[in-house]
């Protein structure tokens, strides 16, 4: 599903390859709408749910349109689960849902912390998956990833950002808080984590909410330090007053805990932080690619 629009863009599909596109078949349609939601699930085996706003800073300006995408468009999915007896349900949580950490690692049964109103949705959106397996038996199973990062990620986050900003040839790096930490996993690892819950016995998972991480935590500022020695580029670092979370609503710790997938699936983690950064940067240096980001502007 891709939010309709009048050019009928596929954003990031539209740059697959034809033999992968050639099975895929893209409906536009709106989660909030449940005709739309419902019409797109019915005869399906699996429904994996990542139809989300996401962007934190953005959440503080659009508060409602993040309660109307992510709590109502999941009631959406869940109602239409329930109604055509989806045999599962993989609905997509976020690690930001737990807050700063009380304790590490986090595990699942961290208490769940709204330090944004885009956590808060997701929060609501957990719950919400929650209850229709409670009273309705639908066959729901959540995964919370920590972090993904990878080729085609959104421009507003921090990996694409500092690394567009080092390719298109800026010395000076942008950016916000150095001080947070955060446990970043490879898109793949995260797919394969998505798989997983899709393919394994209900019995293992069904009504039960599952993290997936590296269980390594690096600081921002690290992590720029980082993406330095991957591009082979120096580089200066300003941290913008206009990137910054409000202080009580910046997550300043996050690190998974990942032991009950691991147990339940049999995932593990496989691509390392560096190795990953690499795929990443060497996709993002191809001129088709850097070309559709804005580097010299922030991305709310």
């Amino acid at each position: 599903m891709v939010l309709y629009n009048s050019f009928s863009s596929w954003g990031w599909l539209e740059a697959l390859p034809p033999d992968v596109m050639s099975a895929v078949d893209v409906q536009l349609g709106d989660v909030r709408d449940v005709n739309s939601v419902r019409d797109l699930a019915e005869g399906c085996d699996v429904v994996y749910h990542l139809a989300a706003l996401i962007a934190i800073p953005y959440s503080y300006r659009t508060p409602r349109s993040y309660i109307e995408t992510n709590v109502i468009g999941t009631m959406n999915v869940m109602e239409a689960a329930r109604q055509l007896g989806t045999p599962r349900v993989v609905h997509t949580s976020t690690s930001e849902v737990y807050g700063t950490a009380r304790t590490v690692p986090i595990t699942e049964d961290h208490p769940l912390q709204g330090q944004s109103p885009y956590s808060a949705s997701k929060i609501g959106a957990d719950k919400v998956a929650e209850s229709y397996h409670l009273s309705f038996g639908v066959s729901v199973a959540t995964l919370r990833p920590f972090n993904t990062y990878g080729p085609r990620q959104s421009a507003r986050a921090v990996i694409p950002t500092v690394a567009a900003q080092l390719l298109a040839g800026s010395r000076e790096v942008h950016v916000g808080d150095l001080r947070p930490t955060r446990d970043f996993s490879y898109v793949e690892d995260t797919a394969r984590a998505f798989m997983a819950l899709g393919d394994a016995p209900a019995e293992a998972v069904v009504g039960k909410v599952f993290n997936s991480g590296t269980g390594i935590e690096i600081s921002i500022g690290e992590l720029i330090d980082l993406l330095g020695e991957v591009t082979g580029r120096d580089l200066a670092v300003i941290q913008d007053d206009d990137r910054m979370r409000p202080p009580t609503s910046e997550v300043m710790r996050l690190v998974c805990g990942s032991e009950r997938i691991q147990a339940t699936t049999g995932w593990r983690p496989q691509v390392q932080l560096r190795d990953g950064l690499a795929r990443t940067v060497e996709w993002l240096a191809r001129p088709a690619n850097l070309d559709r980001y804005k580097w010299g502007q922030y991305n709310v």
